[in-house]
């Protein structure tokens, strides 16, 4: 990748919002030269949606826990993401090495809807947990380093 796709991807990482006119003020290229390049990196794949950002305290839900999963019997078919899909309180799913398989990114408005959601994942998946709770998070979401 070209170093000026490398910032302007940069660019839209930290403000998915920016307008042509400003990223290409910040790139020093033109309006057009911008908007041919980030249609391009669309095309391409590299950048694959943009989002809102939400505070999930102000919608509700304060607390967040790493939930490490790992099935009871390992010669079962692995659909545990296709199993858990549907639960909207897990925000990420990652397959993972070591003891456990996935390690699951979860929010949840209290420790009982932590226990709640827990014992669906234990249920749905025939899986055994181990949850890790969020104290503070000092930082997230930030740019790739590219």
């Amino acid at each position: 990748m070209e170093e000026i796709d490398r910032r302007i991807v940069s660019l839209l990482c930290r403000n998915g919002r920016m307008s042509f006119t400003e990223l290409a003020r910040q790139a020093g290229l033109s309006v057009s030269a911008v908007h041919q390049r980030v249609r391009r990196l669309e095309t391409d794949g590299v950048i694959t949606g943009y989002v809102a950002l939400c505070d999930p305290e102000v919608l509700g839900l304060p607390l967040t826990a790493f939930v490490s999963i790992k099935p009871f019997d390992p010669a079962v078919p692995d659909d545990v993401p296709d199993r858990l899909r549907h639960l909207a309180a897990i925000e990420a799913c990652h397959s993972v090495a070591g003891d456990e398989n996935y390690i699951l990114k979860v929010r949840v408005s209290s420790p009982a809807g932590l226990e709640d959601l827990l014992q669906q994942i234990r249920s749905l998946a025939n899986v055994s947990t181990r949850t890790t709770i969020v104290l503070s998070t000092p930082y997230e979401n930030r740019p790739p380093g590219i």
